[in-house]
């Protein structure tokens, strides 16, 4: 019975870890480092490429296309560049139509995959700084210029940005993604001011395109582009002023697919990197892709050991009732968040236990599909 408390205490202590102890240890440690100084006596203003991944996004390319238009950048020294992956709608018809603008299609016949196309994409591309973004991603005004203006600072291979979810309807579900999209930037944040952030937001980040090295077609292109720049002794960090607004999905069965499909491909992201979590190579970087990445993997385990172990050790005492009420209470918030159920009071409870719940649902599927073999380069985006 000990060894069933210590392994209960134990999963305990790790999923508080993971989404709670983590952020307070990074908040703690960069508290006492002074924030980076940064050059702006001069503007900063290199060639810049900007590349737009594209799969049959004929409801947004227009939108998009203007919104780059209208970045407060100089206009010759922003390539916009659309890397049509095999679009078979009205897409590639739209780009065409501001080509006198100076904005650029490269389509790839026969869908070979986001990664395979960026690999093609940054070979062409002729800015020193490379941004790239999605379609359905709407950048701030000064986005591409602030995530530019990190680059004076020659340590620095690559900048995120982040990404402010729109909930067209308000719902709950969607609120409580974006509280988990602003943990995910103070986390970031944290780990730039120490050292370098973990990973990179696929939608809005720029690298120098001399670090860029090819991918394999099933790497997860926004987190094995950073990794490959810190093996080459670089570092990255968040700019707090360059963000993007999407669309929340439009329904949960596809967010749930989209963290499935990320999982597996971090997974086997951090299976092919593995060498990165040598601290005595890597140092501090290696506790934070630790922390960051691989603690919120194991997470789904380890509240499955917690609820078993808290099904056993049910008659050693009333904390450990009590504990099993507070997982009892957050699953059956989560099933009326799933339903759409419950007091109004309690909506936002409903769909932030509803988001924590499928989130970790999501990995457990993620880690099955990773053993198995199985493996993404192609797919539809997700309906936002």
């Amino acid at each position: 019975m000990d060894i069933v408390k210590t392994l209960f205490w134990l999963s305990a202590a790790f999923v508080l870890y993971a989404y709670v102890g983590y952020p307070v240890v990074l908040w703690l440690l960069s508290s006492v480092i002074p924030s980076r100084s940064r050059d702006n006596s001069k503007p900063f203003l290199p060639k810049t490429s900007l590349l737009i991944s594209a799969y049959n996004e004929e409801a947004v390319i227009e939108e998009k296309i203007m919104n780059s238009l209208s970045m407060n950048y100089p206009r010759d020294l922003l390539e916009i560049i659309i890397v049509s992956d095999g679009s078979d709608d009205m897409t590639n018809d739209i780009v065409k139509k501001y080509e006198y603008r100076g904005v650029l299609l490269k389509y790839f016949e026969g869908r070979r995959g986001k990664t395979a196309c960026l690999n093609s994409a940054v070979a062409l591309a002729q800015g020193d700084i490379i941004v790239f973004s999605d379609a359905n991603s709407m950048y701030d005004r000064d986005a591409v210029k602030n995530l530019v203006s990190n680059f004076t600072d020659d340590r620095i291979g690559f900048v995120t940005g982040y990404t402010r979810y729109i909930n067209k309807d308000a719902d709950e579900i969607g609120a409580s993604i974006g509280i988990y999209a602003k943990l995910e930037k103070l986390t970031k944040t944290w780990e730039s001011k120490i050292s370098s952030c973990v990973g990179a937001d696929g939608a809005i980040f720029a690298i120098r395109k001399c670090l860029y090295r090819p991918l394999s077609e099933v790497d997860i292109n926004d987190f094995v582009i950073p990794l490959n720049i810190i093996r080459q002794g670089f570092k990255g960090v968040l700019e707090a002023n360059a963000y993007c607004m999407e669309k929340t999905a439009e329904n949960q069965k596809g967010e749930f697919r989209r963290q499935t499909r990320i999982t597996n491909r971090t997974l086997r992201a951090i299976y092919n990197n593995a060498s990165l979590l040598n601290p005595l190579r890597y140092g501090f970087f290696s506790f934070a892709l630790f922390s960051h990445k691989i603690s919120k993997f194991l997470t789904p385990f380890f509240l499955l050991a917690l609820a078993c172990g808290n099904v056993v050790l049910l008659n050693s005492g009333v904390t450990y009732r009590l504990m099993l009420l507070v997982q009892s209470v957050c699953y059956l918030f989560a099933w009326l968040g799933y339903r759409g159920r419950g007091l109004k009071v309690f909506s936002g409870l409903n769909s932030l236990c509803y988001t924590f719940v499928a989130m970790n649902a999501a990995i457990l599927v993620g880690w099955v599909q990773f053993v198995r073999g199985r493996t993404y380069t192609i797919w539809s985006p997700v309906k936002r």
